[in-house]
């Protein structure tokens, strides 16, 4: 009866008090993941922007303000550079590996009797973590004292082995495949799923009007996972943007294959740079931000359309 009672005072109470109501019930469910917010990303922020601008001494305290000098520094020296340049090839070839060759699966593999048996050998490398990954793969790329299962696999056609991780040229490639590897399964499995949206109504008329396959895909089947594709590409593109663990397991930034976060993860934490490492930390979160607006974006218009 009093749970009534207070229905009926809630109900019939002016509505100005009403809002007032709702909007203090609001802040107090929100209030724990705004101090949360605060505590642990916009307070770290503004302490990483005020460092990148910061001169520090030789056990990395700041000292005076250095103005742009830090950025500068970044933009000119020789291993930053090649840490940027690593950065975007990881960009380019990850993402279009993985949403590439996933999608290609999906397509392949979609409405067979062995579907529910590739897309599960596929997402297996999802199932462990990307460090437990690298490690795998260092033994399937093994050079010295023993050949790994790649260099003996390739001692079957005649083909000498190769030092993958060890040879400027070609490590950085094989760390891709790595990751291409480990990713292609997540790709496959959420364009998979856009792929069952498709209403076999679509579908039929487009080969009644006698579309064949490759007309289907690129006039049928893209554009109508489009939002989906976009989505994984996107969410490729921000984890390729901060790439570190299997470089830091396989390589360690060693043999040209130095990407953004392990040089923040080496500027930082062991050669007492944390300005240097303040400013790489402000580069990767100003690169990412973009695609994330992206992203959002796209989600709300999904959200009008429906």
């Amino acid at each position: 009866m009093a749970t009534i009672a207070k229905e009926r005072v809630a109900v019939t109470a002016p509505p100005r008090r009403r809002m007032e109501g709702n909007k203090w019930s609001a802040w107090l469910w929100i209030g724990p993941a705004v101090v949360l917010l605060l505590a642990w990303f916009i307070y770290p922020l503004i302490q990483t922007v005020i460092l990148s601008f910061s001169k520090t001494d030789f056990l990395g305290n700041p000292v005076g303000f250095a103005g742009l000098n830090n950025y500068q520094f970044v933009f000119t020296d020789g291993d930053l550079l090649g840490a940027l340049k690593n950065n975007l090839i990881w960009l380019i070839l990850a993402t279009l590996l993985t949403v590439g060759l996933g999608l290609l699966v999906a397509v392949l593999v979609d409405r067979v009797r062995i579907e529910a048996l590739v897309k599960s050998m596929l997402f297996i490398p999802m199932a462990i973590s990307a460090t437990a990954a690298a490690i795998i793969w260092d033994f399937v790329y093994a050079y010295n004292n023993q050949y790994g299962l790649l260099n003996a696999f390739l001692g079957l056609f005649g083909i000498p082995p190769q030092s993958w991780l060890t040879n400027d040229a070609i490590a950085t490639f094989s760390l891709i495949a790595i990751y291409v590897w480990i990713w292609t399964g997540f790709c496959m499995v959420i364009l998979s799923a856009a792929l069952k949206g498709i209403p076999d109504e679509i579908i039929e008329a487009a080969k009644m009007d006698g579309a064949g396959r490759v007309t289907m895909f690129w006039r049928i089947t893209i554009p109508m996972i489009a939002p989906t594709l976009g989505v994984v590409v996107t969410t490729m593109l921000i984890n390729v943007l901060k790439i570190f663990d299997v470089v830091y397991v396989n390589t360690g930034g060693k043999y040209n294959t130095n990407v953004v976060a392990m040089e923040f993860y080496s500027r930082y934490f062991l050669d007492n740079q944390p300005a240097i490492g303040s400013v790489l930390a402000i580069l990767l979160t100003i690169a990412i931000l973009p695609v994330m607006v992206i992203n959002v974006r796209r989600m709300r218009a999904q959200e009008r359309t429906r």
